[in-house]
């Protein structure tokens, strides 16, 4: 008989979804008039589940659920990210929820379940807990896309991220299965124990290539990025905010665990699918965004060009090179949540405005937010000293060790090609003339969002130690040569 599992390791995760339910408990007896409060709990509830993470930090690697699920420092340095996006956006959805009347209890309720799901795919060591903390995600997800019933660009961007996100996890069903039945296991240790004579069968390489197609869906990777510039542009843009940040953290970590750890001996093949993709997502990212008229458009290609920036750190395949992407997306996560912070300030008469032309001239009509939207442009534009230089210098570093050459030249290149849109911004906003002045003032939540984003974008230089130091042990916990598991 099986001893009943270790619950320590899932406690944050089990916290999270006996906070989510109560929440949906109040919801449901109080109505839509408990909306601010059910927020504002639920911001409290992910407060407390950061707590909680960084409270079970275990000694080395833990493993409990019959090796379902792994605790480890990777995982808790993803985790605070991934909890700490979904909070900034929803906090900075407060405002933007009661001025556009969408505000319904269910809005952070989802909120806390798609954390949920992201925080079960962070910690999978199974294809089987992979592929259940993707789909709780990616369901919630759907719903959050078209949480606006009433406008029809939301209820199109929901469609088109529900159906495509289908097929991405019927491709990923497929690959699993393929590699279950190639390898006889579908646990990540089991398949890094898995020794194959010679050559590992096409069977094994094909499943992991449509695996691979399925995560890179989820971090909007080319060439299959085609849903992410219609959700991006028609959903909410605090839902955008939340979507280019957490989302996106939890798939990049998923992606690092399932090829690392147990495809590790694989990386002859999987590299090569990591190198393309990378290329192709740096090139669109640089290319596509210059034709934008709308900022909400101009991020989404943006957030192409940064995943295929994280994934040169991940071609690379090795600790180093791990260390690069973790680094890469916590100052990713400010600097896009800085970003739509402003976006969320452009508001003229009670109402939002999208377009590039209406940052005209803002340095004359609002100097402070023009100042903060230069520092995150600049920053991801990759301007030394600022944070966003760093971030592309460490995955270029990890590239150039591991003898990729190609790929960090392209990936400079890239970088100096999309430096055009982020400069356009900043053209606008100080030499152009200004048109209509945004509303002002700015709400105190949103201030401090962007204060505090931009004294980290702007001071990282400084102060860089802690972010490393925990991205490198963090790095080293995914490497067989960490800490044996302990299974309990």
């Amino acid at each position: 008989m099986t001893a009943f599992p270790d619950l320590i390791p899932a406690l944050p995760e089990i916290f999270l979804a006996c906070a989510a339910m109560a929440l949906l408990l109040i919801g449901v007896f109080r109505g839509d008039g408990a909306t601010g409060l059910v927020c504002w709990l639920a911001v409290a509830a992910l407060a407390a589940t950061a707590v909680l993470l960084v409270a079970v930090v275990p000694e080395g690697r833990v493993e409990t659920f019959e090796g379902q699920f792994v605790l480890d420092d990777f995982a808790i340095f993803m985790k605070l990210l991934a909890v700490l996006g979904t909070a900034v956006a929803l906090v900075m959805s407060l405002g933007f929820i009661e001025r556009e009347q969408m505000a319904r209890f269910e809005y952070p309720v989802l909120f806390l379940f798609a954390t949920l799901g992201m925080l079960m795919m962070i910690s999978a060591n199974d294809l089987i807990s992979l592929y259940l903390g993707l789909e709780l995600q990616s369901l919630s997800l759907y719903v959050i896309a078209a949480f606006r019933r009433d406008a029809l660009r939301s209820s199109e961007a929901g469609l088109k991220y529900f159906v495509l996100g289908a097929v991405s996890s019927g491709m990923l069903l497929y690959g699993a299965s393929m590699i279950y039945g190639f390898s006889g296991t579908t646990s990540f240790d089991g398949l890094a124990d898995v020794a194959f004579t010679g050559a590992p069968p096409i069977g094994l390489v094909v499943g992991l290539v449509f695996v691979c197609a399925a995560l890179a869906f989820k971090i909007s990777a080319v060439p299959f990025h085609m849903w992410t510039p219609d959700v991006y542009e028609g959903a909410p843009t605090p839902v955008t905010a939340f979507f280019a940040a957490a989302p996106k953290v939890a798939a990049m970590a998923l992606f690092v665990r399932v090829l690392v750890e147990p495809l590790g001996d694989l990386v002859a093949q999987w590299q090569q699918i990591i190198i393309v993709t990378s290329v192709l997502s740096m090139a669109l990212g640089a290319f596509a965004a210059i034709a934008q008229r709308n900022i909400k458009r101009l991020m989404a290609y943006s957030s192409i060009g940064h995943v295929g920036f994280a994934l040169v750190g991940l071609a690379a395949g090795s600790e180093d090179g791990v260390r690069g992407v973790l680094v890469y997306m916590a100052i990713y996560v400010a600097m896009s949540l800085g970003t739509f912070a402003t976006i969320l300030c452009m508001r003229v008469n009670g109402r939002m405005v999208e377009s590039l032309d209406d940052l005209a001239g803002l340095s004359r009509t609002n100097p402070m937010l023009a100042f903060g939207m230069a520092i995150f442009m600049f920053s991801m534009a990759g301007i030394p000293p600022l944070a966003g230089f760093f971030a592309k210098l460490y995955v270029f570093m990890a590239a150039i060790q591991a003898q990729l050459y190609t790929l960090a030249v392209l990936g400079v290149v890239s970088s100096v090609v999309a430096a055009f849109y982020y400069l356009r911004i900043v053209k606008l906003m100080y030499f152009d003339e200004p048109t209509e002045a945004f509303d002002r003032p700015i709400e105190r939540s949103m201030s401090t969002i962007l204060v505090a984003t931009g004294l980290f974008t702007a001071l990282f230089f400084a102060y860089p130690g802690p972010l490393l130091d925990a991205a490198s042990a963090a790095a080293s916990a995914v490497f067989p040569e960490a800490a044996a598991p302990a299974t309990q």
